[in-house]
This record gives C-alpha cells, structure tokens and sequence, in this order.
C-alpha cells in the first residue's frame, strides 16, 4: 500500500468552505487502477490556521505515480487555486509506503 497526503493550512473560519470544495468536485478516482480509499481530515486550530489533509490510499506507488500522469489526475486539478483566498501558501504533500 501507498498513502499519499496533502496538508493544508486552512485560515480559521474557512473549514467548511475547503470541505465543499472537496464534497462538490469530481476527483475521478475510482477510475484510475489501483485507487482504493480516500478521506479528507480535519486536524487541530490553532490561532492562524486549521490543519486539513487528504489522505489517499493505492495499491502501491505505482498506481498513486499513474495518477499523477493520467486524464483524471489533469481533471480533477483543473481548478484547483480558484479559492487561493483559503489557504495559508500551497499543500504540503507526504507519501508513505507501508512497511508493515
């Protein structure tokens, strides 16, 4: 397995806006191989910021790299920014291979 992660540093009073943004747009996942989960977390508030992650899971590297170069992966981006209002700088992105 491959658990791939952004995080995201939200401004405070903005939490549920990131969330439609995540609840209304079309990640096109399940159709790319080796896909197998998907969460969006909500994580501590401090003063400036909401911590926010998502949190894919793969088959193996492979298919989270498949992603990256597919049609689905240049869909579900296209508009990504377009709330740049939100966020506190870009996603911080974390990959894991699992070892046990």
């Amino acid at each position: 397995m491959y658990i791939a992660m952004n995080r995201f540093r939200i401004k405070p009073g903005h939490e549920q806006d990131f969330i439609e943004i995540w609840k209304n747009r079309d990640s096109h996942l399940e159709s790319v191989p080796g896909f197998v989960s998907f969460n969006l977390l909500q994580g501590e508030t401090k003063e400036d910021h909401t911590l926010m992650s998502s949190h894919a899971v793969w088959q193996d590297k492979a298919a989270f790299e498949g992603w990256l170069k597919s049609d689905a992966f240049k869909k579900a981006h296209a508009n990504a920014g377009t709330r740049r209002d939100i966020y506190l700088g870009p996603p911080q992105f974390e990959g894991f291979e699992t070892v046990l």
